[in-house]
């Protein structure tokens, strides 16, 4: 039984080693592809909306104009992404990965963590998309909400602020947990 415990632990070892050089080297690929090279303005604003100015602006615009049931998703989304931030920030804690490169000048290096592990600009613009999904049934906003999402993960990923593997479990992690809280915020507020 030892002997088959060493094996799969060994095999589990090489199956991790694998992963974490595939993430390693897309990094380089993502972050010297010409045709994102051209995108990198996108990419910077991308990553400073996604720091909540842009979920922000759009809860504001919707509180101020929006129909009742407006304001009643604006608590879901908050819901959703008070419940990402704590459970991105306890995975940061627990993991403790490094980011790929921490050269961050100005005001903004102040506001960044050292860990990696998961984005929490991918969890928390998946989890807000996913509710916006939900709410909005028309495939235009549909489609508008996970492009943006997408590019602020991919933002976080061309800035070598994070490794791939942090956005796509990001984006996984933002997405299970608004799927599992909407249920229960849409019988508490409808």
């Amino acid at each position: 039984m030892t002997q088959v415990w060493a094996r799969l632990v060994n095999r589990f070892d090489l199956a991790v080693a694998a992963l974490l050089t595939w993430d390693e080297e897309t990094l380089e690929v993502i972050t010297t592809h010409p045709l994102l090279r051209k995108l990198e303005k996108v990419f910077l604003v991308a990553t400073y909306l996604g720091d909540g100015y842009l979920w922000a602006a759009l809860a504001a615009g919707l509180a101020a104009f929006g129909r009742p049931a407006d304001r009643a998703y604006i608590l879901m989304a908050i819901g959703v992404t008070t419940a990402n931030i704590v459970i991105f920030r306890l995975f940061k804690a627990l993991f403790a990965r490094p980011r790929p490169l921490l050269i961050i000048r100005g005001p903004r290096a102040r506001l960044v963590d050292h860990h990696s592990f998961p984005s929490g600009h991918a969890t928390t613009a998946f989890g807000i998309a996913s509710v916006i999904a939900t709410v909005y049934p028309a495939l235009w906003i549909q489609v508008l909400a996970y492009l943006i999402a997408i590019t602020i993960g991919l933002s976080r990923v061309y800035l070598k602020e994070h490794y791939p593997l942090d956005v796509l479990c990001g984006a996984a992690l933002g997405s299970g947990t608004a799927a599992c809280l909407l249920p229960l915020f849409g019988r508490i507020l409808f």
